[in-house]
This record gives C-alpha cells, sequence and structure tokens, in this order.
C-alpha cells in the first residue's frame, strides 16, 4: 500500500523530530522543511498529499509559502500550525490558502486527527462526479473548481468555502444545523471550529454581498437559513 505523503515544514528542532516520528509511526512518509525556501523546493519533489505548515518560519512565512503552494497544486490540503491567537492571524491563514488552522502547544494526536479528516474530505472531492455550474441569484459556482462568479469577476475559493457554500445551497430555504456543518468541514463541533465558522460564514456573506436576495440568516443557538433569489 502506498503511504500517504506529508510536507512538514518547522524551524524547531526538537518539536519536529517528535511530531515526524510520531507521524511516520503511524505509516505516513514525511519529508522535512526548517524554512520558507526549503519547504517550496521540498514541495516541488515530493509532490505532498497534504501539508503541515508552520507559519514563523526563516526567511519567509507560512502565509507567502502556502499562497506558492496553492498556486502550484489548489487542491493541496494545508494545515498551519501557530502560537499565534489572534482572530485575524487566524483569517489571513484561511486567506493565504489553508484549510485548517492548529494552535501550539498541541497534541500529535490532534494533529492526525485533523490530517486524516482533510485527507477524507478531499478524498471525497476527487470521487464527485462532476457537477454542473450551480446559479445562486446572480452568481454562478462552480463546486469543482472552488469558484463563484459574477460578470466577468471570479473570485477562488478555498477547499472548505467552496464545501460549505454547497452545503448551504443543498440546504436552502432550510436551517442547516450549525453542529452538522462542523462535522462536515473538520470531523468535531469543538470551540476552536466553531469560531472557525463563523470567520467563513463572515467571509461567504462578503463574497455574495452583491446580490441582496442572497442572504445567510443566523439562527441563533442552532444554525443558519440560506436564501437565494
Amino acid at each position: 500500500m502506498t503511504k500517504l505523503k506529508i510536507l512538514y515544514v518547522e524551524d524547531e528542532p526538537f518539536l519536529a523530530k517528535i511530531v515526524k516520528d510520531s507521524l511516520e509511526s503511524r505509516n505516513y512518509e514525511v519529508a522535512m522543511a526548517i524554512d520558507g525556501n526549503d519547504a517550496m523546493a521540498k514541495f516541488e519533489i515530493d509532490r505532498p498529499d497534504i501539508v503541515v505548515l508552520d507559519i514563523m518560519l526563516p526567511h519567509r512565512d507560512g502565509y507567502s509559502v502556502a499562497n506558492e503552494i496553492k498556486k502550484a497544486s489548489s487542491k493541496t490540503p494545508i494545515i498551519f500550525l501557530t502560537a499565534r491567537t489572534q482572530t485575524h492571524d487566524v483569517v489571513k491563514g484561511f486567506e493565504s490558502g489553508g484549510n485548517d488552522y492548529l494552535r501550539k502547544p498541541f497534541s500529535v494526536e490532534e494533529l492526525i486527527v485533523r490530517i486524516e479528516n482533510l485527507l477524507l474530505l478531499t478524498q471525497r472531492q476527487k470521487n464527485q462526479a462532476p457537477t454542473e455550474t450551480i446559479a445562486i441569484g446572480m452568481y454562478q459556482f462552480n463546486p469543482l473548481r472552488y469558484e463563484l462568479k459574477i460578470k466577468d469577476r471570479v473570485k477562488k475559493l478555498s477547499h472548505r468555502e467552496s464545501t460549505l457554500l454547497q452545503s448551504l445551497i443543498e440546504n436552502k430555504n432550510t436551517t442547516l444545523l450549525r453542529k452538522d456543518i462542523l462535522m462536515k468541514l473538520w470531523g468535531d463541533d469543538s470551540f476552536f471550529n466553531s469560531r472557525n465558522l463563523d470567520v467563513y460564514i463572515t467571509k461567504l456573506r462578503d463574497y455574495l454581498k452583491e446580490d441582496p436576495s442572497i442572504e445567510i440568516i443566523t439562527i441563533k443557538g442552532l444554525g443558519y437559513h440560506f436564501t437565494a433569489g
């Protein structure tokens, strides 16, 4: 059986060795990089199935690396590792192409769960039959290309943004439970992932704001109600 390949980018040698050994004990093939420049070189050589990427790196930060990875391979999932705690850092991570975000210090077990969940979501996306472009009011949404188009402008979405928008569309005019969204996107309904969901909902509302007939209505304590003209 072919091992799944992880590119792990971390400049703290002690932590890097612990995490690398733990991942390899779970039968992953792990390529290591210690700075931003090294990360891109290893990515081009190894073409990993998933990237685990520290934000604070020598030479160039993780945001810059993630942007370049997504340009080279838009569907490669990225998990950010960081000691930062501010919400705008989380937002910046998602905007630069991150699919998940894990704060230091973290348990290796949690990292493995998140890796396996992201790989499963990515595989499901690959196995889906081709889907026609979906009309949402004034917009055209292509879930396989992760594109949201209005007039002649195209917005590239992240994997989770696309999955969330598709879930809302599939449940149009009904209330989509918050817990169900969290389990679908992250595989758990932790407080941290709940905060992440708030960020994604805010971003989707911003992307869709040009059509006033489209609303993502918060049903307090329950979930979201999606409507579109």
